[in-house]
């Protein structure tokens, strides 16, 4: 049998009932040379028989199945391994695509040639209504022609989504790419994929949908927690002592990371406000160990928390916030936290 173009590795977690939406989108698409690899542990938010089911259906899917609850990222690395196309896509179940979407991607694929990451768009469906994923812009201003990953060095800042780029399988294999256990178990291999690519391309259009409200996984692995971030990040910056990066590219994973503790430390119901504390210092900690020797900080508000995180000082943090919010200044995107 053939290798497909792409294996769509789904770990079957599905809170929401969303799973057959998922798969009955990827069934639809008008390009059919992919595989669907639904992977099924002993969580109880698990259906494994949903995923039997499909595969006894449909000649595309198959079911992988482990013998124990291992969560998002374990469950992904085993998908990866019984993969057999040429490029990964991780989706989860809350995901949709547009019915050409694998079409879209496959015809970016033959214009570009092998590459070893293709990145692309994403909406949001939240409230009954669509919002812009945000890299649109991004992907449009870095062009049609393949490039280094160091060359855009605001797409390597980018959000470390799984789900927003074509892996080529043969990269993840050879850099012994895998996710690691956790939440947010995303951010290392997202951020070695791009850093150590040969040849990256982007597609600026959307072809995933979100149906949650943020970017946020709901599902870790056994005993994970919201401070699991602080260690997924910590790979990241590992690595860039084994790779030579610009300073622009250091400096953009620098504020990705910066901003991205400050999403969770604001976004309700992530961190306890017993925990908030020591999840401040720890985002303080990070900001004094990674800081880049050239560093341009963000202006505005956002500039000004970045120096209060800088300063350590969390009584201070708190009461900018509070009156900030007592002004009536705090726009409907920030309520939102629609993203990262």
């Amino acid at each position: 049998m053939p290798s497909p173009l792409i294996s769509v590795v789904i770990p079957a977690y599905d809170q929401q009932k969303q799973l057959p939406e998922c798969l009955d989108s990827l069934l639809a698409q008008s390009f059919h040379d992919f595989e669907v690899i639904v992977v099924a542990d002993r969580s109880p938010d698990s259906p494994a028989g949903l995923a039997d089911a499909y595969a006894a259906r449909h000649p595309q899917v198959s079911a992988l199945h482990l013998d124990a609850a291992v969560g998002v990222g374990v469950s992904r690395n085993a998908g990866a391994a019984r993969a057999r196309g040429e490029y990964l896509l991780f989706l989860d179940a809350d995901h949709l695509l547009p019915r050409d979407a694998l079409r879209a991607l496959a015809d970016r694929l033959a214009q570009t040639g092998p590459v070893d990451v293709l990145l692309f768009g994403h909406t949001r469906r939240h409230g009954g209504r669509d919002w812009p994923g945000g890299a649109e812009t991004l992907l449009a201003e870095a062009g049609p022609e393949v490039f280094g990953p160091l060359d855009h060095p605001e797409l390597v800042g980018a959000p470390a989504l799984a789900w927003d780029r074509l892996l080529r399988r043969e990269h993840w294999q050879r850099r012994a790419l895998s996710f690691p256990d956790g939440r947010y178990e995303e951010i290392p291999p997202v951020h070695a994929a791009m850093l150590t690519a040969g040849r990256v391309a982007v597609l600026p259009r959307a072809c995933v949908q979100l149906r949650r409200r943020e970017t946020v996984h709901p599902t870790g692995s056994p005993g994970s927690s919201q401070f699991d971030i602080f260690e997924q990040y910590e790979r990241t910056f590992a690595l860039l002592e084994e790779v030579t990066v610009p300073d622009a590219v250091r400096d953009a994973l620098f504020i990705r990371m910066i901003r991205h503790y400050l999403f969770v430390f604001d976004l309700a119901g992530c961190v306890s406000r017993a925990e908030r504390p020591q999840f401040f210092h720890r985002a303080a900690d990070h900001h004094r160990r990674f800081l880049p020797a050239v560093h341009r900080r963000p202006a505005g508000r956002e500039g000004v928390k970045f120096s209060l995180l800088a300063g350590g000082a969390y009584p201070a943090f708190e009461m900018a916030k509070l009156s900030h919010i007592a002004k009536g200044t705090l726009t409907g995107a920030s309520r939102r936290r629609a993203s990262v």
